[in-house]
């Protein structure tokens, strides 16, 4: 690839201000969207808000439909929460104002700055740039307007960027057919037991406290927490959303001293989280992928299931809109909320024959055997992609 290397301003406005032929009178509808909305998965944003603009003109971003947006505050930048504003339902936009905005000019495409810029090495080197205090750091601007990308002519910029689009679409696929799986078993949840709420069914009803038993984790001393390690320290950040253990990458706790035996967690042992670090966490659950490598922090409930439930049947059912809506409506805390296990035993399940339980988890075997073979291709993908975004920054693609 021919071209140059050119800071970033040289191309493209960061954070420009509105310009008063494109702002809205008062009762104009505008999009709104607050950090929650961008998704550090998919990289875009999701559910919009209207507002009207006398809303949101004082104290929120503004941008347009085609800029690029990015978190500046930990840990959103270091989670990669970014989008390419292009399917804004309206041209003028507002956000939070913990954004930093980028607005391509005429001699760089769109989506080949965006995917420049969602390279891992853009977070590391921002990282490294982030100033203020603990918790409240943020990536200047200057870090983004003075950031060399190559650009090759405009052509070539859009044929990198069509390869890069390419492969993330495959990527995409694959994440939507692991999701549709993940659908099934919750539907194949209800179908076999029906709703926990109005128990359709007629099963037996008891209090969680009764079948299972929530024990808390351990606290692990931070003096001893490294980068590298035999141990890793499970947090809530080791949970995605709707389940299931996510690997954390750099942001990995490990545990250099040597831990209590009683916490140290063999695999298949069931965890949920008891602190909701992100939104949409309290009560999610886990298998521990791993023998011997993982350990039970504190603010995690580790699950011993009596002989009247079976794992797979206590997974999905923290699951269920139910019993998250429970831990929410008796949780404490403001900003971030807490659950116990008193609280979580006080939660009332349906209590189905034991038949019915192992074979919903004969289905779950099944499911998850599919789910693996795609998590190895997406794997497959994640590294073709990455490659090539490092061959697209390093001019080579």
């Amino acid at each position: 690839m021919t071209g140059q290397n050119v800071a970033i301003s040289k191309v493209a406005e960061v954070n420009p201000r509105l310009h008063i032929n494109d702002k809205p009178k008062p009762q104009d509808t505008v999009s709104f969207v607050p950090m929650a909305s961008v998704s550090e998965e998919t990289l875009s944003i999701e559910a919009p808000e209207d507002r009207p603009y006398a809303e949101v003109a004082k104290g929120y971003t503004p941008f347009q439909r085609g800029d690029i947006i990015l978190a500046k505050i930990t840990p959103c930048f270091e989670n990669g929460k970014m989008a390419h504003a292009t399917q804004l339902p309206h041209r003028q936009a507002f956000g939070s104002t913990e954004f930093h905005v980028i607005r391509p000019g005429k001699e760089v495409d769109g989506v080949y700055l965006f995917h420049l810029l969602r390279d891992p090495y853009i977070r590391r080197a921002g990282q490294m740039k982030m100033k203020g205090a603990a918790g409240q750091r943020r990536v200047p601007a200057e870090f983004f307007a003075n950031l060399k990308i190559p650009l090759p002519p405009l052509a070539e910029q859009k044929r990198i960027a069509a390869i890069l689009d390419a492969a993330d679409a495959l990527r995409a696929k694959r994440r939507e057919t692991l999701a549709q799986l993940d659908t099934l078993l919750q539907s194949t949840f209800l179908d076999l037991f029906g709703d926990p709420v109005t128990n359709p069914k007629g099963w037996e009803v008891s209090s969680l406290d009764r079948v299972i038993t929530v024990e808390h984790g351990f606290a692990f001393k931070s003096e001893y927490f490294s980068d590298h390690g035999d141990y890793i320290v499970l947090t809530p950040g080791s949970f995605y959303e709707d389940g299931g253990y996510r690997n954390q990458g750099s942001k990995t706790k490990y545990y250099a001293a040597t831990p209590p035996e009683k916490y140290i967690l063999p695999a298949g042992e069931l965890l949920v989280a008891m602190t909701e670090q992100a939104p949409g966490l309290l009560g999610s659950p886990i298998f521990v992928p791993e023998n011997d490598r993982f350990l039970h922090n504190q603010r995690l409930g580790r699950i011993r299931i009596g002989e009247r439930l079976t794992a797979q049947f206590v997974y999905h059912l923290f699951n269920t809109p139910w019993v998250r809506g429970e831990l929410q409506r008796t949780s404490t805390g403001t900003k971030v909320k807490h659950t116990s296990p008193t609280k979580i035993g006080a939660v009332t399940s349906i209590v189905p024959p034991p038949g019915l339980q192992r074979h919903f988890a004969t289905i779950v075997e099944s499911i998850e055997r599919q789910k693996t073979r795609l998590r190895a291709h997406l794997a497959e993908l994640d590294t073709l992609f990455a490659s090539l975004q490092s061959r697209a920054f390093n001019g080579a693609l």
